[in-house]
């Protein structure tokens, strides 16, 4: 039987060569078939649905909604198609967020609005109802319903959209890898927690963390993912004792705060669940230029008001990490749209490159030999800077946009 083994012919390799190739390639392959397609799909969607925004209304006619602990007042709105703008106040004991959603995709947010504070936002509304949040993801949510308007339907046609053909297609692969990469990290971080294995599982937190935080400029457009996976304790009526309280930042909690892995397998075996169903949508995720762009605007705008509240890693610290993975995804996207950011303002694509420096330069005078220290580490002034340098790399991306014909909004460019 041996000699007849020895004898054998060997089988045929398959195709391409010697190695079959990894799965991980195998996989971007077959998604990379019909991407183009996908996008686009998205891309006509995006220029037929899309116009140029108007100046917002003034802040005297804007429609008024108060958000109390439990609720919005009104829960119920009826605006016109086009360009609207929201005053939101906050009454409740929290800071909180106020978010216009069409399904699982956010349209318009606004961010950490301090309790007694009243905050604006603009928003171009297409006809349809859509829902709004009302300060704790546990509490109930609003509808706001917009009517056709003839007004809304005369703006001027969005620019062509041609030339993002290739930025989207090269982002969407890169989001791909990401989610991924979640995907796998948060299987072996639930694996840890079933070994009891404290230390590695901590590791594996931050490797996570790290990977989605890559994913972040795109988080708008699978919201609903998003709340499950990264929604904080201090979004939930109950904070860390609510049942609502899930995702990444619940695991975190008993990692690091609680120094155990007791009570978390259910907890990480639903987040590894979850980042598995976001790693299947990734391949057909509808991106769209302004989504790309206003994406990776909110995300440093967001973070940087996190960052100047203390951080959004409560428990583990690993803020400055966390920051510098996702200020590379921006500047990544400012990247892939540099030939045409040139094109439209030529000294734009120097002035990201360089606002993205100081930002990095000032993560890396906190770094020391093992990486980056705990957040609580960094001085007050310190805190202060980054977010400073955050919020102007958020003015960038919203000035991209507008550059690009996406937006109306940001700086001028010079």
């Amino acid at each position: 039987m041996s000699g007849a083994m020895d004898t054998a012919p060997k089988a045929a390799s398959p195709a391409g060569g010697p190695h079959a190739p990894s799965r991980k390639a195998m996989r971007l392959a077959i998604a990379g078939s019909g991407l183009l397609l996908v996008i686009a799909f998205a891309a006509f969607y995006w220029a037929t649905s899309l116009a140029s925004r108007r100046k917002a209304a003034e802040a005297g006619d804007a429609v008024a909604v108060t958000v109390t602990d439990s609720a919005c007042e009104p829960m119920d709105l009826t605006v016109p198609a086009g360009r609207t703008t929201f005053a939101i106040t906050n009454r409740s004991n929290r800071a909180m967020e106020w978010e216009i959603l069409d399904g699982v995709m956010v349209v318009e947010e606004r961010e950490n609005i301090a309790p007694g504070i009243t905050q604006t936002i603009a928003a171009r509304l297409a006809a349809g109802t859509y829902d709004i949040t009302c300060g704790l993801l546990s509490n109930p949510r609003g509808k706001l319903h917009v009517t056709p308007a003839q007004a809304a339907d005369a703006e001027p046609a969005a620019p062509a959209l041609l030339a993002f053909i290739g930025p989207l297609a090269e982002y969407q692969v890169q989001l791909l890898t990401h989610a991924g990469d979640f995907a796998k990290a948060t299987s072996a971080l639930a694996q840890a927690v079933q070994a009891d294995d404290l230390e590695r599982a901590r590791a594996l937190y931050g490797t996570a963390r790290l990977s989605y935080a890559r994913l972040a400029p795109a988080a708008d457009l699978f919201a609903d993912l998003d709340t499950r996976l990264d929604a904080r304790a201090d979004d939930f009526g109950g904070r860390e004792q609510d049942p609502l309280f899930k995702g990444l930042h619940r695991v975190e909690y008993g990692l690091f705060a609680q120094n155990t892995t007791a009570g978390l397998r259910a907890p990480a075996e639903a987040l590894a669940a979850d980042a598995h169903e976001l790693d299947q949508r990734m391949a057909t995720l509808p991106l769209q230029p302004d989504r790309m762009v206003s994406g990776a605007a909110r995300l440093m705008h967001r973070a940087a008001g996190l960052e100047a509240m203390g951080g959004a890693e409560k428990y583990a610290h690993s803020d400055l990490a966390d920051i510098q993975a996702e200020a590379d995804a921006v500047l990544g996207i400012a990247n892939l749209l540099r030939p045409l950011a040139q094109k439209a303002s030529p000294g734009l694509p120097a002035r990201i490159d360089a606002d993205g420096a100081a930002l990095s330069a000032l993560l890396a005078a906190q770094r020391d030999g093992a990486g980056f220290p705990s957040f609580e580490t960094v001085a007050a002034d310190q805190r202060a800077a980054i977010a400073a340098a955050l919020t102007t790399l958020g003015d960038d991306m919203d000035t991209l946009g507008a550059a690009l014909g996406l937006t109306t909004a940001g700086r001028s460019a010079p």
